[in-house]
């Protein structure tokens, strides 16, 4: 691609650092050894359960130093930070209430991207363009457009990336991507998708009734910062933190949060990483004049040009089932228990060479670590996270709608339908914009 033809997505860093880059801190332990890592400095860009769960993750690997952590709640971030300080001593970790303060240290090889949906593809470009290697929760964005935007970062940049889709590394679901692409169910044309909405979390969003008043924004919390590039919206708990995810200008409810892991196994399996559907149909419900907007007791239907079919729903267990003419086999998601039909072929299989392997990595993060040292391809890289993404905004776009929508794989348009199209790409409220070059999806500039 040329440079001209490049995107201009440097107007969102203000005044962060111009050119203070650095190559990771790789040394190789031997002539004519692979590269291997002596030292990984890595930066956590939020604070909330999920960043702190990765944070400790990736402490527990030798080769990996935390040296920064950014979050715009100060509570929240210091408190992670001194976890680190803990393990590395006091002050090797430091606190940032602005991501860009963190993507501009030179010192920095990685970032890890654990925000709310709407800021991952501003978080992860911004690391991007900074020289980083990024490994960022999924779903990787919260619009087709943003996905795209992405990969479209990934690739110029020459940057090692990981999708957070760790699924992928679990060894059952790795075999059973292996089983189904050896033919042992025969050609799968349907997989069926279940994503019910019953947990607790579920159940009370569903109930949650209105928009409830304004709050005083908490002290050390920057409200502005957290809205990004979503329009302005009154402060309440209720929006923030946890609860983001059931309102559709952060993220995208079931279909985006679990969605995320069980269409991407089918994708992944069935080798649709690079491609999309052409019709996706959807209908759900949504509890009227919520703060949380996203759908409930929803069904869909993703039809791909090579006939295959990804029907799903609410209903059923977690997870998902390959139907082909020899058998059928259902994978469950958080575990990865295989069941089959008939019950004997999990059994005939057990310990074959198959003739095909997908590899096989001790944990999602591994895979990242070993990725960068040049050891590994990442298991679950942009193109294929953006793929998977585009799915769960296209059911929840048919949904908004409430009729088929027909898409393009290639162009990434929905034809005929100008209102669904324009729910493609986000309001972006200034100065948080994400450009892509005109021609190469559709005609999308200029930003708000």
């Amino acid at each position: 691609m040329k440079r001209e033809a490049q995107v201009n997505r440097r107007g969102f860093l203000t005044g962060m650092a111009a050119g203070a880059l650095v190559g990771p801190t790789i040394l190789a332990r031997r002539a004519g050894a692979q590269p291997a890592l002596e030292r990984l400095n890595i930066g956590v860009i939020g604070a909330g359960g999920r960043g702190g769960w990765l944070m400790d993750a990736f402490m527990g690997f030798p080769e990996v130093q935390v040296i920064a952590v950014a979050d715009v709640d100060r509570g929240r971030v210091e408190g992670t930070a001194n976890r680190a300080n803990e393990k590395y001593g006091a002050g090797t970790c430091t606190a940032y209430t602005d991501f860009r303060e963190l993507v501009a240290r030179p010192d920095l090889d990685a970032v890890i991207v654990a925000s709310p949906d709407h800021w991952h593809a501003l978080h992860s470009i911004a690391a991007l363009e900074a020289g980083k290697h990024v490994y960022c929760e999924k779903p990787l964005a919260n619009s087709v457009y943003e996905g795209r935007a992405i990969a479209r970062a990934v690739e110029e940049s020459g940057k090692v990336f990981q999708v957070g889709s760790h699924e992928r590394s679990t060894d059952s679901i790795r075999r059973a991507c292996e089983i189904v692409r050896a033919g042992r169910l025969g050609r799968v044309r349907r997989v069926v998708i279940n994503l019910p909405c019953d947990d607790g979390h579920h159940n009370e969003a569903r109930a949650f009734q209105g928009v409830p008043e304004a709050q005083p924004v908490p002290p050390g919390f920057d409200y502005d910062m957290w809205l990004g590039h979503t329009p302005l919206a009154p402060y309440h708990e209720r929006r923030c933190h946890f609860w983001w995810r059931f309102n559709l200008a952060y993220g995208g409810g079931e279909m985006t949060d679990r969605g995320a892991h069980v269409l991407d196994i089918a994708q992944w399996a069935l080798g649709l990483d690079e491609t999309s559907p052409s019709r996706i149909e959807a209908y759900g419900v949504q509890t009227p004049g919520s703060l949380y907007d996203t759908f409930w007791d929803y069904r869909f239907a993703m039809t791909y040009d090579n006939g295959v079919v990804f029907d799903g729903g609410t209903d059923g267990p977690r997870g998902l089932r390959f139907e082909g003419p020899e058998g059928t086999l259902f994978v469950a998601i958080h575990g990865g228990a295989l069941t089959a039909q008939p019950s004997r072929l999990l059994s005939e299989v057990e310990g074959e060479d198959l003739g095909v392997d997908v590899g096989r990595t001790p944990n999602h993060q591994r895979n990242f670590l070993d990725a960068i040292a040049g050891n590994a391809q990442p298991f679950a890289p942009a193109e294929a996270g953006h793929r998977t993404a585009a799915l769960c905004h296209l059911a929840n776009i048919a949904m908004k709608v409430n009729r088929p929508l027909t898409y393009d794989p290639v162009t990434e348009v929905i034809l005929g339908d100008s209102e669904a199209n324009r729910l493609l790409t986000p309001t972006m409220r200034a100065p948080w914009t994400c450009r892509l070059p005109a021609t190469s999806i559709r005609e999308w500039l200029p930003l708000a």
